[in-house]
C-alpha cells in the first residue's frame, strides 16, 4: 500500500509531460500534413535518371567480356 503514494503522483507527472508534448506537437505543426508521407513513399523520385552514366562493364554481353573482369 505504500508503493502507491509514490505511483500516483508519478503518473501524474507522466500524465501531464504526454499532454505537454502532445501540446507542443501541435503547436509545432507536427500533424500538419498528415497525407504527405503516406503520399511521399509512392512517387517515384528517379527524376536524374538521364544524367546517370552506365559503366563499360555493365552494358557488355557477359560473354563478350575480357577473361578475368567477372
Amino acid at each position: 500500500m505504500d508503493v502507491i503514494y509514490g505511483l500516483i503522483p508519478g503518473m501524474l507527472v507522466l500524465g501531464l509531460a504526454a499532454v505537454a508534448v502532445l501540446f507542443w506537437a501541435t503547436r509545432t505543426g507536427q500533424y500538419d500534413d498528415l497525407d504527405g508521407d503516406g503520399r511521399r513513399i509512392l512517387m517515384d523520385e528517379d527524376e536524374d535518371t538521364g544524367t546517370r552514366q552506365a559503366s563499360p562493364d555493365m552494358d557488355a554481353d557477359p560473354d563478350d567480356r575480357p577473361p578475368g573482369s567477372h
